[in-house]
């Protein structure tokens, strides 16, 4: 066997390849960054800080992760390029050195009812493999046990022409095994109708007697209802016969002609059952939602208790554990269950099945189970979930991009998150990591400080280098870097309590605990210990509670601050007023729109497998409004004009002379108290950062009447500035007499506090106990729970 020899002689110097060690930016433009040039170190780990607003996120996942992405879309054929999403190349002169850039976002994984954590992971499919082969008795192949797959069968015949007229027809039948149940058709809940709030049974159809959003009189959904020709129009509901009572409600969908046009009949109930509670109720528009709320009961599924899953998928067992059973274990339960199988035949799948369930204990969502429904994880969860898929990965070389990977972590768990990204870049790996926490920010290799402010006022690059020339750059985040909260000196008294007994929803175990009224309280505990739980599951969300949990704000490239926070009702009547015109004249939605863009401000030009062109509207110069329309002036401006200014110019402008609107003042001023101030009234919301659409919704829920708040993580992307505004906020709140309930793992909130609930001492079934009650200072002079310890800490106790 012949083997190679080897020359020993001095390398002439460092390799060529070695000199692309760096990514390099150059004048980025995208959103409010202004000209940014900067050189990021590859195989090292970066932090990128600075106020929310600052450009962050725009430097990071909308220009260096968006042109990766591009690029790699690029190099498949132009078929395959025909179904992908066509990503415009970033406003920047020039990116180099980049590589594969995989992003993990705080983006909500999908709401669909049948999605779980299992589905999203993969585990779900490696358990029907699993029990397809080892499951007794057996039932089949893997589909069998999918909760997403319906049983099937058919039969038919066929003719076969052999020619000279000789013809046989031969039988054929078909079937397929699945999981799904029945009767929830894999929901796993079954839906309650409450018939009187659907339509007012005393109206007939030429009356519009609905009460569904979207079923108007002269939409065509109640059209094709009234002229299908199977009810008098004129014949009150309350007086239907049995069969056009079941036509009306139940009826299958059947052809009916309409003014010469084939439309479908179906009826009221199946019809709704498609449009709204096939939905996920957290992706539901507001108004949808609370009708979903009033008119639907969603209780277990009686026929599969919940599981999804059919009697038959049920039956198959190993040992005494079904695959319902296995999905309902908590994830670190069921791997010491897997890790006593010991069967060869699949010794690959248990293998990578261990890994897939020792990779979420490892990343701290061990308490979760598999059946838990995507749509009801945090951000930080849902976040920490999509990075199971990569821990183990033997990919090096590739951009890892993270967006606060410490949302909804308690401080004891970060350690833990900080270990994952450390471990990520030593396998020779770049990792960008957007964040606030001094924490993360504290095992940076190099840190990127943007700003100096928000929006207009952000944009540059303050400072790059290590954590201890941050220390010393004078910039926002260096001086608030080792900020910390102190302890109050004095808390304020009750003025009651709101009491909660025997709370027993996911894993809290019998939770009795009167919540104080008339103060700032907090929820804290580590995750998964029940402090959602015990608020959203445990409050009676009557009159008078108003609850602003993490579900992100929805809104297209058309809806802006204006829009969203119901601003632009009273500043379209305003000018309507001033000038005797309709309202409608004065939305970029409606009458008033510019002709040629549709109100949009730009032109949109599809170049088929080429990313989309978007140019501004020449005839409007982008203001979205005909000419004609920007001829009707308040105050001096036009509705443009006003849709361009900050909140602060606006709240200025609409306070007194002329345009005095104290309907827009009350909303600007929210606006500016949670520190919006810099925003543009007709910014688009797709524009926002994540930390300036939680404010957003936080100011638009402080207009609604109630006299107890419940927030989940208002601290959510804030920056350590941004927090001090937002504690003077709830000060606020509590001293205009308002309740205000918080669950927070921040310090500085918990600091802040007149009351403390921690919930413990573990997550899932080693929590759901209420370990402390008190004042901040007594937490800290116990120190008897990790919250405690870490509180302790932080204020240098």
């Amino acid at each position: 066997m012949s083997k190679a020899t080897t020359t020993d002689r001095q390398s002439p110097g460092p390799h060529v390849a070695d000199s692309h060690d760096v990514i390099r930016v150059h004048g980025a433009r995208e959103n409010n960054l202004r000209d940014v040039s900067i050189e990021i170190p590859k195989r090292r780990l970066t932090v990128f800080t600075g106020v929310s607003g600052s450009g962050k996120s725009s430097l990071v996942f909308d220009t260096i992760a968006a042109e990766s992405q591009r690029l790699i879309n690029e190099t498949y054929s132009a078929f395959l390029q025909g179904f992908m999403p066509n990503l415009a190349r970033p406003e920047v002169d020039v990116l180099d050195g980049l590589t594969t850039a995989i992003a993990v976002d705080q983006q909500r994984m999908g709401s669909d009812p049948r999605s779980t954590v299992g589905t999203a992971t993969d585990a779900n499919a490696m358990l029907r493999i699993l029990f397809s082969r080892l499951g007794t008795p057996h039932i089949g192949p893997p589909g069998a046990f999918s909760f997403n797959t319906a049983s099937v069968s058919a039969s038919g015949g066929f003719t076969v022409d052999r020619g000279a007229d000789k013809t046989r027809t031969e039988k054929v039948s078909f079937s397929r095994t699945g999981g799904m149940c029945t009767h929830c058709e894999g929901r796993g809940t079954v839906s309650d109708i409450d018939l009187t709030q659907l339509y007012d049974d005393s109206k007939s159809l030429s009356e519009d007697p609905f009460t569904i959003p979207t079923y108007t009189g002269d939409g065509w959904v109640v059209r094709v209802i009234a002229e299908s020709g199977f009810f008098d129009k004129e014949k009150p509901i309350r007086k239907y016969t049995k069969k056009e009572r079941h036509d009306f409600l139940y009826r299958e969908p059947v052809k009916v002609k309409i003014n010469g046009v084939n439309l479908t009949y179906e009826g009221l109930i199946p019809k709704l059952q498609k449009s709204f509670l096939s939905k996920d109720r957290e992706s539901m528009q507001p108004h949808i939602r609370a009708f979903v709320d009033r008119a639907v009961t969603f209780t277990r599924c009686p026929d599969c208790d919940g599981t999804r899953l059919s009697e038959l998928a049920r039956s198959s067992k190993i040992g005494k554990v079904n695959i319902a059973d296995a999905c309902a274990m908590e994830i670190r339960d069921l791997a010491e269950w897997v890790r006593g199988l010991d069967e060869p035949s699949v010794a690959p799948l248990l293998t990578k099945l261990r890994h897939t369930l020792d990779s979420f204990v490892e990343i701290g969502l061990g308490y979760l189970s598999l059946d838990r429904a995507s749509g009801t994880l945090s951000g930080g969860e849902a976040q920490r979930t999509k990075m199971i898929r990569h821990l183990g990965s033997s990919l090096t070389d590739v951009t890892y991009v993270f967006d606060e990977p410490s949302i909804g972590l308690h401080p004891h768990d970060i350690q833990r998150m900080n270990n994952l990204l450390l471990r990520l870049r030593d396998k020779g790996n770049t990792v960008l990591v957007v964040e606030h926490k001094p924490e993360t920010i504290a095992i940076a290799d190099h840190v990127v400080d943007l700003g100096p402010g928000a929006g207009t006022a952000g944009g540059t690059v303050c400072f790059e280098g290590t954590l201890e020339g941050l220390r010393g750059s004078g910039t926002v985040t260096g001086r608030h870097l080792d900020d910390r909260a102190k302890i109050k000196a004095t808390v304020r008294k009750p003025t009651g309590a709101l009491e909660i007994r025997g709370a027993s929803a996911n894993n809290l175990q019998g939770v009795d605990v009167d919540i104080p009224l008339g103060v700032l309280t907090v929820i804290t505990g580590v995750a998964g210990s029940g402090k959602s739980s015990l608020v959203h599951g445990s409050i009676p969300t009557e009159e008078g509670v108003v609850a602003i949990d993490q579900t992100p704000i929805r809104g297209s490239r058309r809806s802006n601050p204006a829009t969203y926070t119901g601003l632009a009702d009273p500043i379209r009547k305003a000018f309507a007023k001033a000038n005797g015109v309709k309202p409608a004249l004065f939305s970029a939605n409606s009458e008033g729109a510019c002709p040629t863009c549709n109100g949009a401000g730009v032109i949109y030009t599809d170049l088929a497998i080429m990313q989309s062109v978007a140019t501004p509207c020449e005839e409007c110069e982008g203001r979205r409004f005909e000419a004609s329309v920007l001829e009707y002036r308040l105050g001096g401006r036009d509705i443009s004009e006003v849709l361009a200014m900050p909140v602060a110019e606006a709240e200025e402008f609409f306070g007194s002379g002329e345009a005095r609107t104290p309907a827009a003042h009350k909303i600007l001023e929210r606006l500016a108290d949670v520190g919006l101030g810099y925003l543009t009234l007709g910014q688009p919301l797709t524009t926002l950062s994540g930390g300036e659409r939680q404010r957003l919704k936080l100011a638009t829920h402080m207009g609604d009447k109630g006299g107890v708040y419940v927030l989940d993580e208002p601290t959510t992307g804030l920056h350590l500035a941004d927090v001090e505004q937002l504690l003077g906020l709830l000060d606020r709140l509590v001293d205009s007499g308002k309740s205000v309930i918080v669950i927070e793992h921040h310090q500085a909130v918990m600091a802040h506090a007149d009351w403390i609930i921690d919930l413990g001492p573990g997550a899932g079934h080693d929590g759901g106990r209420i370990v402390f009650e008190g004042t901040p200072a007594d937490l800290v002079e116990a120190g008897s729970t990790l919250t405690g310890e870490h509180l302790a800490a932080y204020v240098g106790a």
